[in-house]
């Protein structure tokens, strides 16, 4: 998987976050340096193809293969967080904030990530 490729992921992730942050939405921070702290355990699980971008927007185990759950855990309710806040931001549902996320995932994901389509298949990029 292309280092690159999980850098700009997360810029996206920064960038939702901003828009939470200019709504004096106190959590940003301490969700950004929490995901920024998850990243190489997200990586590794990403590389070994257990762990794969879901159609929306979180992160799931493709297998009965769960090893570190809790840090995958912990990443999606973050995420969850930036959803909502995104959402109640911009006037739209949560779950149409990660459909969208998930598409940008699927766009951007390196050689190797798995991505699940919008149909619920998962392919390897």
């Amino acid at each position: 998987m292309n280092q690159k490729h999980i850098l700009i992921q997360i810029l996206f992730v920064f960038v939702g976050l901003g828009i939470v942050a200019t709504a004096a939405w106190g959590g940003a921070k301490e969700i950004k340096a929490r995901m920024a702290e998850r990243l190489p355990a997200l990586m590794e699980l990403k590389e070994k193809g257990i762990i794969g971008e879901n159609n929306l927007g979180f992160l799931a185990f493709r297998s009965s293969q769960q090893d570190k759950a809790e840090v995958v855990a912990a990443e999606n309710k973050d995420r969850k967080m930036v959803y909502n806040a995104i959402a109640k931001k911009t006037g739209t549902s949560a779950e149409i904030v990660g459909q969208r996320r998930a598409r940008q995932i699927a766009q951007i994901a390196g050689s190797g990530e798995w991505i699940q389509d919008e149909g619920g298949q998962w392919r390897q990029k």
